[in-house]
């Protein structure tokens, strides 16, 4: 039974490992280099690689049993895209949820990147930026000298980053998530006085920023995430399970 998953997250790849292990063909579809390097080698599953259209989506999906949506929960297009890929290739659609952080937090909640920067114009002092290299723009009106964006360390990010004019010594190119004690030091290091996140969940890693910012003085902004409809990771994984079973039986 073929599963295409439409990757880029923790459970995308976890979930890609565990039908694997059931007998599923599947196969993943990353956006980027990195995303493939992140994803692995894993018998059962094939990886492809790039940024799609719907209609490239579309054409992935024929003769597929299911299309799992795994991308990041703040990527809303895609979301949009692969759902309608979907519809347009008659394959039953499911969009693996990521659990949102338990509300123990204390910090300032805005709508958007460009709502951010607006909260922190007139503002002093140096700001760590781990929304991603998308949003960064959005924030240059501030001043590049006050901003350290935290990108994931492959050549576009940086590309990125050098375009907009930020300066080399102010970029932060690591992979996380990152322990509490490993935020902490950034912001210490860095002098950050402003730390602007995604609710990425406890799997990717915000809670840790949450309290790194608390024990440092930093104020945290958080970028609300977009509300959608879904199922979590067990219910998806149940569902695929009793699919393969039922296409095995049929045999």
């Amino acid at each position: 039974m073929k599963i295409v998953i439409f990757g880029g997250t923790t459970e995308g790849r976890n979930l890609s490992h565990d039908l694997a292990a059931l007998g599923a063909d599947v196969t993943v579809c990353v956006a980027t280099d990195y995303g493939r390097e992140v994803q692995g080698n894993r018998n059962g599953i094939a990886v492809l690689t790039g940024r799609l259209d719907c209609d490239g989506m579309a054409g992935i999906l024929k003769k597929t049993a299911l299309c799992i949506d795994a991308t990041h929960p703040y990527a809303e297009q895609a979301t949009i895209n692969i759902k309608s890929a979907a519809e347009r290739a008659n394959v039953p659609y499911k969009r693996l949820l990521r659990r949102k952080s338990p509300v123990s937090y204390e910090g300032i909640t805005v709508k958007n990147a460009e709502e951010a920067a607006d909260y922190l114009q007139g503002t002093d002092g140096n700001i760590l930026l781990t929304t991603g290299v998308k949003e960064l723009a959005a924030f240059l009106k501030l001043g590049e000298a006050r901003l350290f964006p935290r990108v994931l360390p492959d050549a576009s990010s940086l590309l990125i980053c050098d375009r907009l004019g930020i300066p080399r010594r102010n970029i932060i190119a690591m992979q996380g998530p990152f322990s509490e004690e490993m935020n902490a030091a950034t912001l210490r290091q860095f002098s950050i006085k402003y730390l602007v996140t995604k609710d990425g969940g406890v799997i990717g890693g915000f809670l840790q920023k949450a309290a790194a910012a608390q024990k440092t003085g930093a104020e945290l902004l958080i970028i609300s995430r977009p509300e959608e409809s879904g199922e979590e990771y067990d219910e998806v994984l149940k569902c695929c399970k009793e699919m393969i079973l039922k296409n095995e039986s049929s045999f």
